[in-house]
């Protein structure tokens, strides 16, 4: 009983109601409403699968009946009765919200497909909310951690251009998270009900690139047994990202510089001219503007890629985002290998959050992993570290790179660690505040304001006298 759909029979007729009743009661927990307003009662009791209700009723007919259960949550599914059905009111009934429309009697043979269409309808709608919300899980802003300035400007510009057609250039080292922007960017736009076609360029050779790119007619060359649809035709009302733009051919440049003028192409080997509707993304870790000069990248291409620019900033220059980002891998590792989220010592945090990170955040996710697989408590020290991280902290390299942050969560408040965050970055800065501030990824004037605001000594610059104390008063 407990597993059977509930389906509400509505109908002012007590025969008709009671007929349907025992016919659906073997595979449905069925519920029985004489009138508009009793069914309206039962809904505010428990949640309806699907809704049967007749058009025509005292009180509230059936389609007003609809409206306000599909204003509820969650929605029922709602199919009509009459005994006076038109083409019309059944067109208007299924814009109004209806599954679909029966005329009285009913045949049963025909209700039955009917609900069994209409639950698997519910599941499927079900199953693709849940899709979506992973999705946006996953991919949303809210995976693309930071809170320094640089990054924040980031988050700005994302939510700007991403309801727009602008064609967007991602620029950043490998392992900034360009796809990650690249993925917000489709979702957060009008197309993100359409699909997202990532194609990582720099491992292709030019004509395979070709291929997968614009697609190819059966015959177009040795091995092309078949029609190949290219990425550009999969990716139609939705959004083609183009990571690594900087490792392409120049012969195909000049394909994709058409496709971005025209919204058109012909697959290797055909002569059909397919138009597609495609919202291109590029991402690149080479300076692009270089490679125009030296002629290696079509400068009316790059112009086209670049309208929109968002650059990504390596991880040693936004340390202060370090124990954000490892809080949240280790909270995500944890819970894929069935832990409980182990916690950093101060030491271990320091240590991360003093790494250069030749391999960005990539490297900070691959470094945690690692930690969370190989712990056997649920504190991580120093000594969990990576081999490399760890040889440099051992080696003094602590506070001789740009520091953006120290401490951490789990040995001090956030109070004391914003403190020695500031602390240790004035130090590495030799002072220049300046150079701190640009480090923390916060603005000059807030780099003042939290001196006063903790009291701090700033270092004396070479060749200066020591700073006084500065007091918030």
């Amino acid at each position: 009983m407990k597993n059977k759909p509930t389906v509400l029979i509505v109908d002012d007729e007590k025969n008709t109601r009671e007929g349907l009743a025992r016919a659906l009661e073997r595979h449905y927990r069925v519920r029985l409403a004489d009138s508009g307003p009793a069914a309206l009662r039962i809904l505010e009791e428990e949640p309806v699968d699907l809704l049967l209700s007749d058009v025509r009723m005292p009180d509230m007919d059936g389609r007003t009946l609809m409206k306000r259960a599909l204003a509820r949550s969650p929605q029922p599914v709602c199919v009509l009765l009459t005994a006076y059905g038109t083409i019309d009111a059944a067109v208007e009934a299924t814009k109004e919200g209806a599954y679909d429309y029966l005329q009285k009697p009913v045949n049963l043979d025909r209700l039955e497909t009917v609900l069994q269409r209409a639950l698997a309808s519910r599941a499927m709608e079900s199953e693709n909310r849940r899709l979506r919300e992973q999705l946006d899980r996953k991919f949303g802003l809210e995976n693309i951690i930071g809170s320094s300035t640089a990054m924040q400007e980031v988050l700005d510009t994302i939510r700007q251009v991403a309801p727009s057609r602008a064609t967007v250039l991602i620029e950043g080292e490998s392992g900034t998270g360009k796809e990650l922007v690249a993925r917000a960017l489709h979702q957060l736009s009008p197309r993100s009900m359409g699909p997202f076609i990532a194609v990582h360029c720099a491992a292709l050779s030019p004509t395979l690139l070709e291929s997968e790119l614009f697609g190819h007619e059966r015959g177009a060359f040795t091995g092309a047994v078949e029609r190949h649809q290219g990425r550009f035709e999969l990716a139609d009302g939705g959004t083609l990202f183009l990571d690594e733009i900087g490792e392409i051919d120049p012969s195909v440049q000049v394909k994709i510089l058409r496709v971005l003028e025209e919204r058109r192409f012909e697959r290797v080997g055909g002569r059909e001219t397919i138009e597609v509707d495609v919202r291109l993304i590029a991402a690149t870790n080479r300076d692009l503007r270089k490679m125009v000069e030296e002629k290696k990248f079509r400068e009316d291409l790059f112009f086209r890629l670049n309208v929109v620019a968002i650059t990504l900033p390596p991880l040693r220059e936004r340390l202060g985002d370090v124990p954000l980002l490892a809080d949240r891998f280790l909270k995500e590792f944890a819970a894929e290998n069935g832990k409980p989220p182990p916690t950093l010592t101060p030491e271990a945090m320091d240590a991360l959050t003093a790494y250069a990170w030749p391999g960005n955040v990539r490297e900070l996710r691959n470094a945690i992993e690692r930690m969370v697989v190989l712990a056997r408590g649920d504190r991580l020290t120093v000594r969990d570290l990576p081999p490399a991280i760890r040889e440099s902290a051992r080696n003094g390299a602590v506070g001789a790179r740009p520091a953006g942050a120290a401490g951490s969560s789990a040995g001090f408040s956030l109070e004391e660690t914003e403190r020695r965050t500031i602390e240790r970055a004035l130090a590495a800065a030799d002072g220049n505040r300046v150079r701190a501030a640009k480090a923390l990824g916060i603005s000059r004037r807030t780099l003042h304001r939290k001196i006063a605001e903790y009291g701090l000594s700033v270092p004396a610059r070479r060749g200066r006298p020591p700073a006084e104390k500065t007091t918030s008063g």
